[in-house]
């Protein structure tokens, strides 16, 4: 079987056009807040700015970033969160995703996959968007934290992650999963399952507390556990404040990138835990994090061969 790295050496970012809280996704993103009424265009570009220098800070670490435009039209407030509409693989397969928000649908471009294709070995499109007409979603990256390696897909439930087709998934991919239900601080399931778990090589951080099930948090951390990763757990506090929302990259060794309110939230000794295996790779995210995602959902990781 072919081995899958679990940290990539490139990702996809879209910098934002008009840059807003989306109001179809309010209702079930915990994390997300109502941007003050404020110039809307003194906000985008405030987003804009935090994304040139979150892919500066990428590239100054080692990591491939190819950056993509945002279209101005169709309104897209979500485009700077890619990595949920699709997936790359290191067999050259790209998955797309089914989204609930149908703002979000609009995300997918024709012209990102050909981009791709031009600079890497595409072998297959595997399209699961027309589950959307069931109203059936799965949210990429965002509702499953992938253990590549190992070929594992942890997934919390929700609205936006579907039973169903997430074994669909892991049937097409050969992936074993581990499902399992959270909630936020006022009960509503955890929207997506990497804000509150981050899966490195050698290490996890994990917002076990949050599994409302006993025995299914006793299952995430021992399936973690066995695959020899040390696992950091983040309190229901550091959750809300993004410190799961990070993903673990290959540039100049290996980066953790997450977002300055993230590092903020952690211990002294989880960052040092966290420092024994990579380098942490703070980004200035404020505005940015009012849509409810921070430093890892502006990041789709490129594992596809050349």
């Amino acid at each position: 079987m072919l081995v899958h790295s679990q940290a990539a050496s490139a990702v996809v970012m879209i910098r934002p056009h008009r840059f807003f809280s989306n109001p179809e996704t309010a209702a079930d993103n915990a994390f997300q807040r109502e941007i003050a009424a404020e110039d809307s265009d003194d906000i985008s570009r405030r987003a804009q700015k935090e994304f040139d220098d979150a892919a500066q800070s990428l590239r100054g670490a080692g990591v491939i970033v190819h950056v993509f435009e945002d279209t101005p039209s169709p309104e897209k407030p979500d485009a700077i969160f890619p990595n949920n509409w699709f997936s790359t693989h290191a067999d050259g397969r790209i998955v797309l995703y089914p989204m609930y928000s149908p703002a979000r649908r609009r995300e997918r471009r024709s012209d990102v996959i050909d981009t791709l294709r031009k600079n890497y070995r595409v072998t297959e499109i595997v399209d699961y968007s027309d589950y959307e007409k069931q109203d059936r979603f799965l949210e990429g990256t965002g509702s499953m934290v992938l253990d590549h390696p190992n070929r594992i897909a942890y997934v919390s439930l929700s609205k936006r992650s579907d039973r169903e087709l997430v074994e669909k998934f892991c049937g097409d991919f050969g992936y074993e999963s581990v499902v399992f239900e959270s909630a936020s601080g006022d009960g509503r399931p955890i929207y997506h399952t990497n804000v509150m778990l981050c899966v490195g090589s050698n290490f996890a951080l994990a917002g076990l507390e949050m599994i409302t099930d006993p025995r299914a948090r006793k299952k995430v951390h021992d399936r973690l556990q066995a695959t020899g990763r040390e696992v950091i757990e983040l309190s229901r506090n550091q959750i809300e404040n993004f410190a799961g929302n990070a993903l673990e990259l290959r540039g100049n060794g290996k980066v953790l990138v997450l977002s300055e309110r993230a590092v903020a939230n952690l211990s002294t000794d989880q960052r040092a835990t966290i420092e024994k295996e990579a380098t942490l790779l703070p980004l200035s995210l404020p505005t940015i994090e009012f849509a409810g995602g921070s430093a890892r959902c502006m990041m789709a990781e490129i594992f596809l061969p050349v």
